[in-house]
């Protein structure tokens, strides 16, 4: 049974999954009363995750092809989100835009190529420039930034491509933490031992927001017949680091999105950076 069809069998039961919560959550944010202060908000965000469900899945159902279109163009922008928060110049942005085209379609293309030589390609690629440049005052400062992004962006979204049907059920697992966690937050974290800050990084994410995300991921996973101990754990860990890791980039950057072009999150950064760390995580625990 090939991992494309297994990729569009999981895709074909997340379908149902997505739809339902889309319908309860446009429902419960529609019947918002106007005082909450949020509402505005909140259907902006909705209406982003009723456009990006349906692209996340249907690329899975259009196999490796449509992965692999769908991990290249998140990089694409990801990267060059990344490369403003970063003030990297601009042959650091081209390196990393190329590797979020060619990382996805190698692991496409000839996924056993992916290796130390590959990465031992990547290192010498991020501080390449830098380097012959001879720039004495930032070339480490640029190179490391590089390296950084080119691990956390392109190399995170093969995980598109070579997850499979595991893919599908990590990106609305991560996707359904997001929401419990704000949700966990919302309910439980203005008071008490849960209402503990997790980071500096991030203030308004709790310990509360932490026991939202468990919940909801496990919850995902198991309504997609996916749930294991290893696999949920590493849905959380990108759920809970993903956006303390992005917090800390965006705070030494001094702005507070990655982006302003995405309605209720700002950039594509903020929509996908638990996703980025999740798919690394879970490439990490099962391949």
């Amino acid at each position: 049974m090939s991992a494309a069809f297994l990729a569009g069998e999981v895709a074909g039961r997340a379908v149902p999954v997505v739809a339902g919560v889309l319908g309860a959550g446009g429902v419960a944010v529609a019947a918002l009363p106007s005082r909450v202060r949020m509402r505005a908000e909140l259907r902006r965000r909705w209406r982003t995750w009723a456009l990006a469900a349906p692209l996340f899945l249907g690329a899975f159902f259009l196999g490796t092809a449509g992965t692999f279109a769908l991990a290249a163009c998140l990089g694409v922008v990801a990267v060059g989100e990344y490369a403003r928060l970063a003030a990297l110049p601009r042959g650091e942005q081209a390196v990393l835009a190329a590797a979020a085209v060619a990382l996805p379609g190698l692991a496409w293309a000839a996924p056993g190529a992916l290796d130390l030589r590959t990465a031992g390609l990547l290192l010498f690629a991020a501080t390449a420039i830098a380097l012959f440049s001879s720039d004495t005052s930032t070339g480490f400062t640029r190179a490391c930034r590089t390296a950084f992004g080119l691990l956390w962006i392109p190399l995170s979204l093969t995980g598109l491509v070579l997850l499979g049907d595991t893919a599908v059920a990590v990106g609305v697992a991560v996707a359904f933490g997001d929401v419990g966690a704000w949700c966990g937050g919302t309910a439980l974290g203005r008071a008490g031992p849960l209402s503990r800050p997790l980071s500096p990084l991030s203030p308004n994410k709790t310990w509360a927001g932490v026991l939202g995300a468990a919940a909801a991921t496990a919850a995902a996973l198991a309504a997609l017949s996916a749930f294991s101990p290893t696999l949920w754990a590493a849905v959380l860990t990108g759920c809970v680091a993903g956006d303390l890791l992005e917090s800390m980039v965006k705070r030494e950057a001094g702005v507070k999105d990655a982006g302003t072009w995405l309605p209720g999150f700002g950039g594509l950064l903020d929509r996908i950076d638990s996703l980025l760390v999740a798919l690394l995580a879970t490439m990490v625990v099962t391949l």
